[in-house]
This record gives structure tokens, sequence and C-alpha cells, in this order.
């Protein structure tokens, strides 16, 4: 396998496991994530328990991760390699979720796979990012936000990059990301789950 692959990857796990929600809710509310509410180093669970400037530190610090993953691969690899920045992505999202630093207990992937999605293709993570929006300003409940962004993935691939290194992306990434909403899933099914603005 080529080194500047194996690189690309290996530097793509280890940026997305850097815990920016750890750092953020310690340096700017004291407090961290990981020992209060639903006990997540995310966006939404960052926000809730330390405030806005570490919800929104945590959230662009997030999906940089996922978008320098993708930049660094295309540096390393070329244009030779297009393909292979999903791959990047990839392990900077399993990165985030699956963090060798927190012992592996991360978070749920969102913030990176838009940071990811962005970088590879600004119609297809902007089209996302816009469903994601909408969603929040209806229902202001960012698990419900997300599922329907990410549920929306296919079509927006199917319209504006179909080939088939996204569309394995697209599933692969979906069927992920609502695996780790699983928890989140049963709440808003039985009417408890957390409203964006409530602490």
């Amino acid at each position: 396998m080529d080194t500047n692959l194996v690189s690309s990857l290996v530097i793509s796990y280890l940026l997305g496991a850097i815990p920016v929600g750890v750092f953020a809710g310690r340096a700017l509310g004291g407090i961290d994530p990981r020992e209060a509410g639903s006990h997540n180093i995310g966006f939404s669970n960052v926000l809730r328990v330390a405030g806005k400037a570490a919800g929104i530190v945590t959230l662009i610090g997030d999906m940089g991760k996922g978008a320098l993953a993708v930049l660094i691969a295309r540096h390393l690899l070329g244009a030779a390699g297009s393909d292979w920045e999903l791959a990047a992505g990839s392990a900077a999202i399993l990165g985030h979720m699956f963090p060798v630093f927190l012992r592996f207990k991360g978070g749920k992937g969102v913030a990176t796979a838009l940071g990811v999605l962005l970088a590879v293709d600004w119609t297809v993570g902007g089209s996302l990012v816009v469903v994601w929006l909408m969603s929040v300003a209806i229902w202001r409940i960012s698990s419900l936000a997300a599922l329907l962004a990410f549920g929306s993935l296919p079509l927006w691939v199917w319209l504006f990059h179909p080939n088939t290194p996204m569309a394995m992306f697209a599933i692969g990434t979906t069927v992920l990301i609502a695996y780790r909403h699983r928890d989140n899933v049963a709440r808003l099914v039985s009417g408890t789950e957390t409203r964006i603005g409530t602490r």
C-alpha cells in the first residue's frame, strides 16, 4: 500500500480523535462534557452543559477536523487520489467516534462528517447544512436535525456527485450516524429528547 495513503489515513484518524469538545468545555465552560448532560463530547452536549462559546468552538473544531483530513489527503495523494479523500474523511469520522485518546468513547460524528463533505464537494455538504439548519429552526432538536440531514445525503449525492465511492461513503456514514443516535431515536419516539437551548 502506498506510503502517502497510509500516512493520510493515520493522520486523519488522529485528527478526528482530538477531543475538541473536552478541551472547549473545560477551557470555556469549566466543565468536562463527559461528566454532564448526555456525557457526549459533541456540539449539542457541550452547548448544553458548557455554554454557547464552548459549543461554537466545538462545532467549528469538529467540522475543521473533517475538512482538514480531506485537504491533507488531497495534498499527499494528488489528483490521482481523489477517491481516497473519502477514505481519509471516513478515518477522521471514525477517529471522532472512537478516539484512541478517550478509550474509544467519542462523539456521534455529525459535525466531522459535515466538514468532510464540505471539503469533498461543497454542494453536497452545503445541502446537508441547509437541511440541518432548517430542521433545527423548525424543531430545535439537534439529533432530529442530524438524522434528517444525513437521511437526505443519498439524494444530494445522486443529484450532485453521483459516483460509486461517494455513494458508498454516503451509505456508510448515514448508517454509522444513525447507529450512534440509537438512544436519541428512542427518546424522540418517547417524546423526551432534549431541545436546543435547554440546559
